[in-house]
């Protein structure tokens, strides 16, 4: 298997032997498109709904396949098929699930290409990012894995008298919905799915609508590994995240995407005789704060990569930063001149660093906050859109810096998923702190400076789940399974833990006490 320890934003050179077999898979890979996918329930093909197409946002004129938005009748039945394998599932024992589990891994590695091609082209990523994005799906199915092992399965004993033995157990509720994000298809599909499968659920898989290429994919490799039959079912489609919602005999839901997606889903799923839990990634407003001190290379150098990335499709990108006002205007120059280097283009080619916006909202969305900002602040640099040849085919847009908005200003406060950085000069690190934390939302945060009692303010103050100090290799962006928890605060979560670390297995089970007389 093709385990590799890395930084997401580094070790390029690691990545040779798999570029080599993304060129080697090109041509097949292209050629195998267009084809129609059926959904899977029971182990059996469904056709029931309405069938759709899905083009590359990288390239229009390329289909990636027919698709199949799941009938709420067939939604239905495939909650019910995992509903009748679910006790099965779990009698199984959780030694046997972390086996097969961990041959999931396996068949996810024997895919890397083909996986890493599905990224590619259903969103726009750059290849070495669509390749470590497969890795890091392997690595988070181990390390759920591991915590299953680490910790025996979450049984233990509690309390032992002469005449009692009392035993703490953790058992899964049922039946999962998972319901994934475009952005990262292929790891944040394949860690929602191995967390809720090892503990001993069974799930219905819901794609993002645009991401049904890789999550059939993504399918074929779980029905590889053996899993019994109902274990593991896929409804794609628009309509089929509601539908799965609302579906009798949904026992939670995991979900990553929007703030506003996910707080409907919680709420619809505590309505009802009883509460179901809703174990939701729901996006940030990540902040860096540039301290006087700061090495001004190393921060310009990790913004970069944390706004730009992935033209700012990412839920921990650097969305704003608060730079002392001795490092300003150094630091816009810097980070303008760091921004001719990003290479546009074709995402299916070695050189190029940066492909397109998702679709045709997400640009609109992106230009209006540019020409908000430009009304009542300014435009640094970028913002316009790219044109001629494959630029014709999707909506590629420089990114944008802007400056001198007022305080409290949207852009300061509201994810706007695009390459937008707003930068705030400030001369007090416990104001800008408060500027920071106005957002509602709080999933990451980032410093730079030497200054160790400004450090431990920010690691005091900062209200997010996932923080970084002087950190090289990106701002806020960059997590790995074992290495950084994923936790969101505020509105970027709803239980206060998250994934990549030791307290996400434990949220799909249940607690149970037992206690026996001797």
């Amino acid at each position: 298997m093709s385990k590799i320890s890395l930084s997401y934003s580094g070790a390029v050179e690691v990545f040779e032997p798999m570029e080599k077999k993304l060129d080697e898979t090109r041509v097949a890979f292209r050629n195998s498109l267009g084809k129609e996918w059926a959904n899977k329930i029971g182990g059996q093909l469904c056709r029931d709904g309405t069938t759709y197409e899905i083009r590359s946002p990288a390239d229009s004129d390329v289909l990636l396949g027919t698709f199949i938005d799941a009938s709420e009748e067939a939604v239905g039945r495939a909650v019910r098929a995992a509903r009748d394998a679910s006790s099965s599932w779990e009698r199984l024992g959780w030694r046997e699930r972390v086996t097969l589990l961990r041959r999931v891994a396996g068949e996810i590695d024997a895919r890397m290409a083909q996986l890493a091609w599905a990224s590619v082209l259903e969103v726009g990523k750059s290849r070495v990012g669509a390749l470590g994005e497969v890795l890091e799906s392997i690595e988070l199915i181990e390390y759920y894995c591991s915590q299953m092992d680490r910790n025996e399965g979450y049984t233990f004993p509690l309390s032992e008298t002469s005449n009692e033995l009392s035993i703490n157990t953790q058992r899964p509720y049922g039946v999962f919905g998972i319901i994934a994000p475009f952005n990262f298809p292929i790891a944040l599909s394949a860690g929602m799915l191995g967390a809720a499968l090892v503990t001993g659920n069974s799930v219905v898989f819901k794609p993002s609508p645009g991401a049904g290429l890789s999550g059939s994919l993504l399918t074929e490799a779980f029905e590889a590994a053996d899993l019994p039959k109902g274990v593991f079912n896929l409804v794609c489609g628009p309509n089929a995240g509601q539908r799965l919602v609302d579906a009798p005999g949904v026992d939670g839901i995991a979900f990553t995407g929007s703030h506003k997606a996910g707080m409907e889903i919680n709420r619809r799923m505590k309505c009802g005789p009883f509460a179901r839990p809703v174990i939701a990634e729901m996006g940030g407003k990540n902040p860096v704060y540039v301290t006087a001190s700061a090495d001004l290379p190393i921060a310009t150098k990790a913004v970069l990569r944390s706004a730009f990335g992935l033209q700012g499709q990412v839920c921990t990108a650097c969305s704003v930063a608060f730079v002392h006002e001795d490092l300003h205007d150094g630091f816009i120059g810097d980070l303008t001149s760091a921004l001719q280097g990003l290479t546009f283009g074709d995402v299916s080619d070695r050189q190029t660093t940066d492909g397109p916006l998702i679709n045709e909202a997400a640009y609109h969305r992106f230009r209006n906050a540019v020409e908000e900002a430009k009304a009542i602040g300014a435009l640094v640099t970028g913002g316009d859109r790219l044109s001629g040849g494959i630029f014709e085919r999707g909506y590629y847009v420089r990114p944008a810096i802007v400056t001198d908005l007022p305080e409290r200003h949207r852009l300061f406060e509201e994810e706007l998923f695009s390459p937008i950085l707003a930068v705030r000069r400030f001369t007090s690190l416990d104001q800008a702190l408060e500027y920071g934390n106005a957002a509602p939302l709080g999933l990451a945060a980032a410093f730079y400076g030497k200054d160790h009692s400004e450090i431990d303010l920010f690691l005091e103050r900062a209200e997010a789940g996932v923080l970084a100090v002087n950190r090289a290799t990106g701002a806020t962006t960059g997590a790995w399974p074992g290495r950084q928890s994923f936790c969101g605060w505020k509105g970027s979560g709803l239980t206060g833990k998250g994934g990549l670390g030791p307290n996400f297995v434990p949220q799909f089970m249940r607690e149970q006490s037992r206690t026996f007389q001797r």
